[in-house]
């Protein structure tokens, strides 16, 4: 099919134009009502278009839930979505469904419901005109026509008249495209979201990507942490082939990955949005159970907490636990067993730590490291704090500073 013609199959185009003429509706009805009409003139058609103008700015400056009605009747009729056989939806329409919540919603409301009453108006006089005009074709080619209304002058009567018939069916086609097209444009820039809802849709739109975000590296650490656990676990145990090495080795996988379905949980729990809360992450309280783990996994711990770690805030605490797991995921997945020594120090205002470890004998370290060590940065970062990560001194050090406040 011509990509001109495609416009004709779609539901939308005549969705609009209904939309266009329920404008007319209004001027229509004063007509109606107004005495002495009998018999209208030109003049007398453009007053009673005029006439309603001051009653529809009054309802679109009085009433803010004006803008919603006409918001909802937009996206319905102008983006009627899938079923139409065109792209997108009333959803995607940027078109606002809220009640005016200022004086500038409530003009640019008013300007539309201006524009709406007239092109109504027009809409219904080109249509009546259009058809009226074909009816007359087609009647004038057995016996003379009705032309009593029609501005446009016909062809006499003439059998061949009826080959101009596809004439102004062709004309109100077309306009009915364009006028919807118009309508549809104009509708986006006067019902369209204020800036004060854009810069709501786009906070909302951020919060949405930075959960998304911090869920997903949350789901790296812990995931992480408990299959580099397991898997040297495992390792070791296969290694040492003593059942009591063996037994201990099991308890640790099974401790850690528990842990880690807790997480798990706790995450697909926030996903769903469930009515039951999700429960608080875990915090630096309950970092012994990390060390734990780490040694458990043949690593030699060696900590020195200075500081009240009760007293660090919630959510510090929490990004503090999440660096320090991902910092043992990293030592134990790329170093082993080694030695690792932990600085935890509170005070000044100022949450500090500290992880250190040999690096592997012939291993260049290149400072570069991958998503776990970016995802300390970024939890650093997010909190208004620092975190440096990269070899010094023999060691691979990792470095965090975040503020309490």
């Amino acid at each position: 099919m011509p990509r001109f013609l495609r416009p004709l199959t779609q539901a939308v185009t005549y969705t609009r134009w209904l939309h266009v003429l329920i404008g007319s509706v209004i001027p229509l009805t004063a007509a109606f009502v107004t005495p002495g009409l009998s018999s209208p003139s030109a003049g007398d058609w453009i007053l009673i278009a005029l006439q309603p103008i001051p009653l529809v700015v009054a309802a679109a400056l009085l009433l803010p839930s004006l803008r919603r009605a006409e918001g909802l009747q937009a996206r319905l009729m102008l983006f009627p979505g899938q079923h139409a056989r065109v792209r997108g939806d009333g959803e995607d329409s940027g078109i606002s469904v809220a009640p005016s919540a200022s004086w500038r919603d409530r003009k640019r409301t008013a300007l539309w419901a201006v524009l709406r009453l007239e092109a109504g108006c027009a809409a219904a006089f080109v249509t009546v005109q259009l058809l009226g005009m074909t009816l007359a074709l087609l009647g004038s080619t057995a016996e003379p026509g009705d032309t009593s209304g029609l501005f446009v002058p016909l062809p006499d009567q003439n059998p061949l008249n009826a080959l101009f018939v596809p004439i102004p069916l062709a004309v109100l086609l077309g306009v009915m495209v364009v006028g919807g097209r118009l309508m549809t444009s104009a509708a986006r820039q006067l019902l369209g979201p204020s800036p004060k809802e854009r810069l709501a849709a786009l906070e909302e739109r951020t919060e949405q990507l930075l959960e998304r975000t911090r869920i997903a590296r949350e789901l790296h650490d812990s995931i992480g942490h408990a299959l580099t656990v397991a898997v040297v676990q495992a390792g070791a145990a296969r290694a040492a082939a003593d059942p009591e090495f063996t037994d201990r080795a099991l308890g640790a996988i099974e401790e850690t990955g528990r842990a880690a379905l807790e997480d798990l949980e706790r995450v697909l729990r926030v996903l769903r949005e469930d009515e039951r809360p999700a429960s608080r992450g875990p915090t630096l309280a309950d970092a012994d159970r990390l060390l734990d783990s780490a040694r458990a996994s043949g690593a030699k711990v060696d900590t020195e907490v200075t500081g009240p770690l009760e007293s660090v805030p919630g959510p510090v605490s929490r990004e503090g636990y999440r660096i320090l797991q991902e910092s043992l995921t990293n030592v134990l997945r790329h170093c082993g067993p080694v030695p690792v020594r932990v600085r935890i120090a509170v005070g000044d205002g100022v949450l500090g730590m500290e992880v250190r470890n040999p690096l592997p004998q012939g291993t260049p370290p290149t400072g570069r490291g991958g998503s776990g060590l970016r995802g300390i940065r970024e939890r650093a970062t997010l909190l208004g704090g620092r975190a440096t990560t990269g070899p010094g001194e023999g060691d691979w050090q990792v470095h965090v500073k975040l503020p309490l406040a």
